[in-house]
């Protein structure tokens, strides 16, 4: 399947409203509008032929091709070598009002000519509605406008008015637009790709394009300036951050858990996952990392959003006051469908939209809200009366509900188990409530979260530990172990140092991790409910380094880390999983796992500082 790249072969830009992927020879292949969760406009990334892409490329057959960011940016640069001279395509979207939700969003193409001399093809093809819309094309001499019954894209020609003879545009039979663009040395021109407006198309200047590069380098060197982190990886979680504010939704400060769909967990398999909304446990998590790093404006927006959901406790069918995940402006409706007529990414089918585990009964995700709301009331993020009295009926909830099987953090869909995890977030949830309550002296019922607390601690240590593993089980009734746990100590239900949880790391070490990666679980041996296999989880890796430094393993913790980093892209960027053969795979970029990094990375530079002190 050469037709597709690698997952790995991508960067990402974005206006903080939606996102495109290019890859190292110059297209767009994923983009979608106006909203990450919104249906595709290019997505050759999941089928090749019907998706739809933005190609600018050499129009020689022989060239190289490098990628980078712009320091401390999310502005791209895709450069291409040849025997005729180098080029580079810049591609970014302006950030105008981002915290205003709008329709109308740019992708600038600058294509620029810097050594001798270089002609570009430019192939642009949109698929509205992943390729279920068929599009009329209006062309000019200033561009052309994509217009299908529910949506358009104006293309906006970037060149000088003497330019005429520099280009040369025509349009196919399918309303695909191709040009050729022949520029020397210093020269600069391109497009401006828009959508939310059915045109005309005008000429944009090359002076305006390098006004609105400029504006926007300036955004993301002032924005990235806030970081508080200076520790020993500074350029890689600069990098993590920037990822995490593109996947970021500015008007309402949800995160998405990646903004891509379909890509596989086993290519050519049926792990294929829409990654395009917020899930409590994800936003939780960001708080963590975003708190870390110095981000206030970007955790409360992202409090906020979470504390609008505990407040509407939209849950339902058996699932509790909240949904594991919701869309981006808060909405609760994620119904899933299967694009039949897309072959799926290297044939990896099927290709759904939608999330059909919205409405699952996964208890872990409680502790987690709780325990972000504890961490940010920790950091002078206190909330009001009125949000008070929602978390205790959150707490309330737990209280009455924690012992009964689930689907767990996995999302599995192969029925209800008792899953250690959810147990031990239970456990958190009415811990951390307690604590909230009693610091601040608010009003709840203590003495029965206290005595809910006490038994789910006695449960777990009783049910969730095995003899004969000398480890803590995925759940009651398996022998398994599930890397979700390495999260036990770091929530404080265990010390890092005591027996039984330095044994569980030796019993995962053991099971759950090869040369530094690590396993979600062994699904041959716990059925999950879906064929085939998975690779293994960067998020898991990230937390096992984490567990090894807070128990004091700092060379093994080190080393670890150093080692994952190995397996990042070009940029930087991970996706969900690794394969056996180093791929990446998986949704990408994966938010969870560049939160995990960052987390372990603070985790980590702590704990060799400490060392460092002496006794």
């Amino acid at each position: 399947m050469s037709d597709y790249p690698l997952i790995a072969d991508h960067g990402m830009i974005g206006d903080l409203q939606t996102c495109a992927l290019v890859t190292t020879d110059g297209s767009i292949d994923w983009f979608c509008a106006p909203r990450f969760d919104s249906p595709s406009m290019f997505g050759a990334l999941l089928d090749h032929r019907k998706g739809g892409l933005c190609r600018v490329r050499p129009s020689t057959e022989a060239f190289t091709t490098k990628q980078l960011y712009f320091p401390d940016t999310a502005v791209l640069v895709t450069r291409f070598l040849t025997e005729g001279g180098v080029g580079e395509v810049v591609d970014f979207m302006p950030i105008d009002d981002p915290t205003t939700a709008t329709d109308r969003h740019r992708i600038i193409r600058m294509v620029r000519c810097v050594r001798g001399r270089m002609a570009f093809d430019v192939d642009i093809a949109p698929r509205f509605d992943y390729g279920r819309e068929r599009h009329g094309t209006q062309l000019s001499e200033d561009g052309v406008v994509f217009e299908s019954s529910r949506a358009a894209l104006t293309v906006n020609l970037v060149k000088e008015p003497e330019d005429r003879r520099i280009a040369h545009v025509q349009v196919d039979g399918e309303g695909d637009l191709h040009a050729q663009v022949e520029l020397e040395a210093g020269q600069m021109r391109g497009v401006v790709l828009e959508t939310g407006t059915r045109g005309p198309a005008r000429q944009v200047r090359p002076a305006e394009v390098q006004e609105l590069f400029d504006a926007t380098v300036h955004f993301w060197e002032s924005w990235l300036a806030q970081s508080t982190y200076h520790g020993r990886w500074r350029e890689t979680l600069n990098r993590s951050a920037i990822t995490l504010k593109l996947m970021t939704y500015a008007p309402t400060g949800a995160i998405v858990a990646a903004p891509t769909a379909g890509l596989p967990e086993q290519v050519g398999g049926e792990r294929n996952w829409d990654y395009r909304f917020t899930w409590v446990r994800d936003a939780s998590f960001s708080v963590y990392a975003l708190m870390g790093l110095g981000f206030t404006e970007e955790t409360v927006a992202l409090g906020r959003w979470l504390g609008a959901r505990v407040a509407e406790q939209v849950g339902g069918n058996g699932s509790g006051p909240l949904q594991i995940m919701y869309r981006v402006d808060g909405s609760s409706d994620l119904t899933e469908e299967v694009l039949d007529h897309w072959e799926g990414y290297r044939g990896s089918s099927p290709v759904r939209i939608g999330n059909a585990a919205s409405d699952q009964l996964q208890l872990d995700i409680y502790g987690e809200a709780v325990d972000s709301i504890y961490f940010a009331d920790q950091h002078g993020l206190t909330g009001s009366h009125q949000g008070w009295l929602r978390i205790c009926e959150i707490v309330d909830w737990v209280a009455e509900n924690w012992d009964q099987p689930e689907e767990g953090i996995w999302e599995t869909r192969g029925g209800r188990e008792d899953f250690t995890y959810g147990r031990l977030m239970s456990w958190v949830a009415l811990d951390r409530g307690i604590r909230l309550a009693t610091e601040h002296g608010r009003p709840a019922p203590v003495d029965r979260w206290r005595t809910e607390r006490d038994a789910v601690y006695d449960q777990v240590m009783v049910k969730g530990w095995s003899p004969k593993r000398q480890a803590f089980v995925q759940h009651y009734k398996t022998d398994v172990l599930d890397s979700s746990l390495l999260r036990m100590s770091k929530v404080g239900f265990i010390s890092p140092t005591d027996p039984m949880w330095l044994s569980t790391l030796e019993a995962m070490d053991g099971e759950l991790v090869t040369d530094s990666l690590v396993y979600r679980y062994d699904p041959a041996a716990s059925p999950d409910g879906l064929r085939g296999s998975e690779g293994t989880f960067s998020l898991c890796t990230f937390a096992y380094v984490e567990s090894l430094a807070r128990a004091g393993q700092l060379d093994k913790a080190r080393i670890t880390f150093e080692k994952m980093l190995t397996y990042s892209n070009h940029l930087g960027l991970f996706s969900e999983e690794i394969a056996l053969n180093g791929e990446q795979i998986g949704n990408f970029p994966q938010a969870f796992t560049h939160l995990s990094l960052i987390d372990a990375a603070i985790t980590l530079d702590r704990a060799m500082d400490r060392a460092l002190v002496p006794a």
